[in-house]
């Protein structure tokens, strides 16, 4: 087998000019003609950063997000730029996820991004309560009118597809109104996490998904619960959707999509690679792992893996216990 090309990690302000990545790769939107299911990884604050999106781009993940990213600090601040947005060459097909409370900062920001992403997304779902007290995030699954002028300008100014990611609410009609409404101005898809702002662990509401996949024409990709590729068969037959975004059950297992239970060896030993060669921080490094090999240990070992310190005494603990190295 090839070895991967080398990651070379590009900070905001060192991308250049426009990325032609991507060569004879399917566009973003000509994936949901072109697959029955798209499998996408979730946007994860602290999470889904670039090690990470390489790593699950190596096990059959067709799109990967960006963490959540400010768009009022992004559009203000070169610093914030470099920090919150990373990328480099195979890191395509990328959807960059903004949170953002009006339609200037959030067009603003998918005009900066426009050279380097193939989309751009638009949080409506996250909970939070300091999220939703600045006016981001599922604050706005109430206020259609602002999402639809806030969708409308990011495509004019920035040329890429545009998508929501939505919560539901207890009343779907409201789900229903706030997707057509996204759909009309020019959404180019919509994912749906099947639970209201409330819940957290209550089951997804598969039946809402549904509503939502049947009240529209735009790819719709389901969110909440997905673990397997058992989920991905099994979500995508009860809700009709065109794919499936993953977090939790991908953090546990960023081979998931390549039909692996757990996380196999040889991708903890890619996590190993990538998140060395790259210089991720030891806590980016180590609380991936902690994800990845939680399902695999004891207890008592996961106890003991959780208090390493030191990046030497992760490669030790790996090779003694587990036979990594």
């Amino acid at each position: 087998m090839q070895a991967p090309e080398p990651i070379v990690v590009q900070p905001f302000s060192a991308c250049g000019g426009r990325s032609e990545e991507g060569g004879n790769k399917p566009s973003l939107l000509e994936l949901f003609h072109e697959k029955d299911a798209v499998k996408m990884c979730a946007p994860m604050v602290r999470y889904s950063k670039l090690p990470f999106r390489m790593l699950v781009r190596r096990y059959n993940c067709d799109v990967a997000c960006t963490p959540m990213i400010i768009a009022s600090s992004f559009v203000q601040s070169s610093k914030a730029r470099d920090v919150e947005f990373t990328t480099c060459k195979g890191d395509r097909p990328l959807v960059v996820q903004f949170a953002a409370s009006n339609a200037h900062d959030f067009a603003s920001a998918a005009e900066l991004v426009a050279p380097f992403a193939d989309g751009v997304d638009l949080n409506c779902g996250c909970p939070q309560k300091w999220a939703m007290a600045e006016g981001y995030g599922a604050f706005l699954i109430n206020r259609p009118e602002l999402v639809r002028e806030m969708v409308g300008d990011a495509m004019s100014r920035s040329g890429l597809p545009v998508s929501i990611k939505i919560r539901i609410h207890q009343d779907l009609r409201r789900t229903v109104q706030l997707a057509q409404t996204a759909e009309k101005v020019g959404a180019s898809w919509i994912t749906v996490h099947g639970r209201t702002t409330k819940q957290r662990a209550e089951p997804v509401n598969m039946d809402a998904i549904k509503l939502v996949k049947e009240s529209v024409c735009v790819p719709v990709i389901a969110n909440g619960d997905v673990r397997t590729m058992d989920d991905v068969h099994r979500v995508c037959l009860r809700a009709g959707v065109d794919g499936v975004m993953a977090a939790r059950g991908i953090l546990h297992n960023p081979a998931m999509y390549a039909g692996h239970p757990h996380t196999p060896k040889g991708c903890v030993q890619d996590w190993l690679d990538i998140a060395l060669g790259t210089g991720a921080s030891f806590t980016q490094f180590h609380h991936h792992l902690m994800q990845m090999m939680e399902p695999v240990l004891a207890r008592t070992e996961r106890r003991a893996f959780n208090t390493l310190q030191s990046v030497p005494a992760v490669l030790d603990y790996l090779a003694s216990h587990c036979g990594i190295t």
